[in-house]
């Protein structure tokens, strides 16, 4: 499989790349068998960029992902976890219902500052088992997470002290790029404004359907040489399914605006000849600042399934018809947290 260059590193991952929010029980269940048969079937499809992070399952997601790795050649990968969120141990009846099926037991400590961010990484080598983490992104700053009040004061905190932290890491070597992870645009480019960043990881907001990274955002990433590794391209799935009943947009029941859009969408792609899902999926990397497209999954077959429609021949032309049902995300507001 191609690779790409991360921003202005000597790290290229492939162009298309493992996400394992699933792994971590992500909605349900996810044995640990099916977990590394999964995870298998990415290595045999070439995938050799692997996305964690401690939020996925409160570490199991880092614990299996782990495990794969540690008998593979270690040039053989790249790896990102991220960092902001700190885990903690609470007894069994004091767990909380984020949305994760079976997790471990611990609950979060947000901690964006200097002494958070060690913390984090010290607790991701722990639960990885590796000695090795090659991107760091941090994990959710922003108002789609945490509303407008809550996260003046976590910016504040990133930006004081904790991107001191990711800049000592890389200049000893702990790790080779930083960046954010994240679903919004407002944030990256507030912090971008702050600092210069290797990559976002960023989910639902380069999409076929969503542009909302074009204006602004993807123009900065080009003067400064950031790359973006981009998430959710099916936009919580409604790329995928169409516009079924029960069909969801970014992480919510899709309104019948949006409902509309990507029926008008599916038709063009029914008239080319190909599923709607093999151009969203093949959209993000005909920008140059895309470095990779994650899929995430916890099903062999349907990682085999995305990377065939990966590999799918498309018509020359089929983009320029998708662009009057595109949109923009609308602002959150100052209350807003979706989580």
């Amino acid at each position: 499989m191609q690779t790409r260059t991360i921003g202005r590193t000597d790290l290229a991952v492939t162009e298309y790349s493992f996400g394992t929010a699933p792994l971590g029980g992500l909605y349900r269940a996810c044995p640990r068998d099916v977990a590394m048969a999964t995870l298998d079937t990415a290595w045999q499809e070439g995938l050799r960029y692997y996305d964690t992070a401690p939020w996925y399952g409160f570490g199991r997601a880092e614990r299996t992902v782990g495990d794969f790795l540690r008998d593979k050649p270690k040039a053989s990968y790249v790896l990102s976890t991220k960092v902001g969120r700190v885990m903690r141990p609470v007894p069994d009846d004091r767990m909380p219902d984020y949305g994760f099926v079976d997790p471990l037991p611990f609950d979060v400590h947000y901690d964006y500052s200097y002494d958070g961010i060690m913390r984090c990484v010290e607790l991701s080598h722990a639960r990885l088992g590796l000695n090795r983490i090659d991107i760091l992104y941090v994990h959710d700053i922003g108002v789609y997470t945490h509303g407008a009040e809550r996260n003046a004061v976590y910016l504040r905190q990133l930006l004081d002290s904790g991107l001191k932290a990711l800049s000592e890491l890389k200049a000893s070597g702990a790790i080779r790029a930083y960046g954010l992870g994240v679903n919004e645009v407002p944030v990256c480019l507030d912090v971008m404004r702050a600092a210069d960043l290797d990559c976002i990881l960023l989910a639902g907001r380069y999409t076929l359907l969503d542009r909302s990274a074009v204006a602004e955002l993807l123009p900065l990433c080009e003067r400064k040489g950031t790359s973006l590794v981009v998430g959710g391209v099916f936009n919580s799935g409604i790329l995928a399914t169409g516009p079924v009943e029960g069909a969801h947009f970014d992480y919510m029941p899709a309104t019948p605006e949006i409902a509309g859009k990507v029926g008008a969408m599916m038709e063009i792609a029914q008239e080319k000849g190909v599923p709607l899902a093999a151009p969203a999926l093949q959209f993000p990397l005909r920008h140059p600042s895309v470095a990779s497209v994650l899929l995430g999954t916890a099903k062999p077959e349907s990682l085999r399934r995305n990377m065939d429609l990966a590999r799918m021949a498309l018509p020359k032309n089929i983009y320029p018809a998708f662009e009057p049902y595109t949109l923009v995300a609308p602002a959150l507001g100052s209350d807003a947290v979706r989580q």
